[in-house]
């Protein structure tokens, strides 16, 4: 073992590696660890350090940290950790300086060809197989006057893609090079602004391991991170060391130069390391008992699903969140995060929900996030469901509620029309009592996990084979419906009937109160082919397919009107920071009726609503009716008269042929008549303005 020039004291702060003006400063937080060795290498595949710092226990550690400023070293070097201590994972400690370790505040993460998880699970040296963390100076990037953008929700549609998927498909255009990576993304920006949307909301691009998947299979999703810091490098087309870092801020200036925010998905809730059997990574050789809930005889308190649970109460990890956050704002210039599994951060070290958890609080309050956009999937693997009970007063939420409940009642459910109500509204039940504003409910019908738009209307059940797991893994109750054939047909009434669903399943949540998101892919009939889990497939099935933009053209330009109307500000001129309970009964005034003016159906057998929906600047009127029954229904029109307006006019209507099944102001049809004939399974809009 080889001890490095002159060791220099260092200092605790900041945490990670930090260039200097003439070295470098190491900073390793590891509370119960009895010795630290630093090691240098000189390129990604060696095999062994060039150079190992033994770390002095009395020089360097401060309290809790391990810290060591090396001369001469600067950005691109390439370093790990060993790290030694007891091992006795009864009392939760697993020390093994046989294993090399990330940096768990380190920047950028390189992968040897030879790596191998497995033996990160088993004794041993690991040192030729282990990721390892790079020294990063990232002041050194020109972000050209780029700001984050700060669109309000009012101006808001989400739309959740995977970096890699999205132009991963040899169809897409992309030169080889390319495709799969944030350039790639780049490329694809005009598509995007052509579509409409205001932000993406990218699939997990923290490093993460893909080899955590069943045997023979990847894991492509991205949920399973090894780093909270270092942007994923296999997204990256560049060769050069800084390639993921520099790439990665280039597709957010583009994103940004074209008005579109960037949202990640990321996950605080597990790591890659898994549950006592997986590999020993970075976390579980630095302080397992303080990155992990841990239950009393040692075991990992699983509330993931995947194997472990971040001990996000703890003080050091809450510290660790925070500078991870911090970091993709003010460094990477992120615009907001949606929280995997947040209800998992509301857990205490024993894993108990708690009434106020700290880091929830730390991060509302944080002035660095100040304006960021902060989404909750408001629940967790273990049964805590939050939706409408999200601790603070600045998180929006995926309301799942939304998702089945529209759902439920677009297929034809019974007893489903009061539920449906209530989240065209932003779903006052689950957020009026709290006072929240409008637009804290993000509505959805799909996401990355469970059945595209198409496989929803394709699909009674699962079919999941292709995973390894026979069929066993992913929902059994996805609320879908196949219209009579299982998976794709060439009956062209099951067809036609399947675009129309997808086009109300779209038409609601872009009508709807609250802020959109749609799934990549859905506005040109993606399909998974029933597939409602597949994170472990990293092939077409995942990979949009962009022949489908031409085989579904009609569907894409419905999508597209949907949004061009969703952000016209002289009709949606809501004001979403208003509290849910104050919009609703004095901003926007909702009249419901049934197909009589004035009598809804609350009934269980009611398949149909419709509203009158009046403009707070009363310059238009709105008329939604939608018949979910499989029988068209004639509903009554109020008199346009009766709002100071000349005519009623046709802007949507889903049972309809492109291009009338959707039509500008300019282009819209005028409705005389004091009825409409609303289709078996169709909405329909009208608008009344002053024109």
């Amino acid at each position: 073992m080889k001890t490095h020039r002159d060791i220099t004291k260092g200092w605790p702060y900041p945490i990670g590696s930090s260039v200097k003006a003439n070295g470098v400063n190491f900073s390793l937080f590891s509370k119960n660890s009895t010795a630290v060795e630093l090691l240098l290498f000189n390129g990604i595949e060696d095999v062994k350090p060039s150079e190992t710092i033994i770390l002095d226990k009395k020089l360097n550690r401060t309290e809790l940290y391990w810290h060591i400023f090396v001369p001469g070293l600067k950005a691109g070097q390439i370093y790990a950790y060993r790290v030694h201590g007891p091992f006795n994972p009864d009392e939760g400690y697993r020390f093994d300086a046989q294993k090399v370790l990330l940096d768990p505040y380190g920047k950028l993460v390189v992968t040897p060809q030879a790596y191998r998880r497995d033996l990160a699970s088993k004794p041993g040296d690991n040192v030729s197989s282990a990721m390892k963390s790079v020294v990063v100076d990232t002041s050194t990037y020109d972000w050209e006057e780029d700001r984050c953008l700060r669109h309000t929700f009012i101006k808001t549609i989400i739309y959740e893609l995977h970096v890699k998927g999205f132009t991963q498909n040899p169809n897409s255009g992309i030169k080889d090079d390319k495709r799969g990576t944030y350039a790639g993304l780049i490329e694809k920006i005009p598509y995007l602004i052509d579509l409409g949307i205001t932000a993406v909301e990218l699939l997990p691009v923290f490093q993460f391991d893909k080899q955590d998947a069943p045997e023979g299979k990847t894991n492509y999703w991205g949920y399973s991170p090894v780093s909270f810091f270092a942007p994923h490098s296999d997204y990256s087309s560049s060769k050069d060391l800084f390639g993921p870092l520099d790439e990665f801020r280039d597709m957010v200036k583009a994103l940004h130069n074209a008005d579109i925010e960037v949202i990640l998905d990321v996950v605080y809730n597990h790591t890659g390391e898994g549950n006592e059997n997986g590999p020993t990574l970075s976390f579980k050789g630095i302080g397992n008992n303080a990155y992990y809930i841990l239950n009393p005889n040692g075991t990992y308190g699983d509330y993931s699903g995947c194997g472990n649970t971040i001990n996000a109460n703890y003080s050091a990890v809450r510290r660790m969140i925070m500078d991870s956050l911090r970091f993709w704002v003010s460094e990477m210039h992120v615009d907001g995060f949606r929280f995997d599994l947040a209800s998992v951060l509301s857990r205490d070290e024993s894993g108990k929900p708690q009434q106020n958890p700290p880091i929830l609080w730390d991060i509302q309050s944080d002035p660095i996030l100040a304006g960021t956009k902060l989404i909750a999937e408001a629940w967790d693997a273990a049964g805590l469901y939050q939706v409408g009970s999200f601790i603070g007063d600045k998180w929006k939420e995926w309301n799942g509620k939304f998702r089945d409940d529209v759902r439920r009642f677009i297929r034809g459910d019974k007893d489903s029309i009061s539920n449906f109500a209530s989240r065209i509204l932003a779903s006052p039940d689950l957020y009026g009592h709290k006072n929240q504003p409008a637009d804290t409910s993000i509505n959805f019908i799909t996401c990355h996990d469970g059945f595209t738009l198409n496989d929803l209307v394709s699909y009674n059940q699962k079919h999941n084979e292709d995973n390894g797991q026979e069929n066993r893994d992913g929902s059994n109750n996805s609320l879908s419906y196949n219209y009579g054939v299982e998976g794709p047909t060439t009956d062209p009434i099951i067809e036609q009937i399947r675009e129309q669903q997808i086009k109300n399943f779209l038409a609601v949540t872009l009508l709807s109160y609250g802020t959109p998101m749609i799934l990549m892919g859905d506005e040109v009939k993606r399909t998974k082919l029933g597939n409602n889990n597949a994170f472990c497939l990293d092939n077409e099935i995942n990979w949009f397919d962009w022949d489908l933009l031409e085989k579904n053209a009609s569907l894409h330009r419905f999508v597209k009107g949907l949004n061009a109307f969703r952000l016209d500000t002289s009709l949606m001129d809501a004001d979403y920071t208003l509290p849910l309970m104050e919009f609703l009964q004095t901003k926007q005034e909702i009249d419901w009726s049934g197909v009589k003016l004035g009598q809804p159906d609350w009934s269980s057998t009611s398949h149909s609503l419709a509203g009158v929906v009046k403009s707070s600047k009363k310059n238009y009127v709105l008329f939604l009716a939608c018949n979910a029954y499989n029988k068209d229904m004639t509903f009554e029109i109020p008199d346009s008269e009766d709002f100071n307006k000349k005519n009623w006019f046709r802007i949507i209507d889903t049972s309809l042929p492109s291009p009338e099944d959707i039509v500008t102001l300019e282009k819209a049809t005028i409705v005389k008549e004091r009825s409409y004939i609303v289709k078996a399974r169709s909405v329909v809009l009208l608008i009344a303005i002053s024109i």
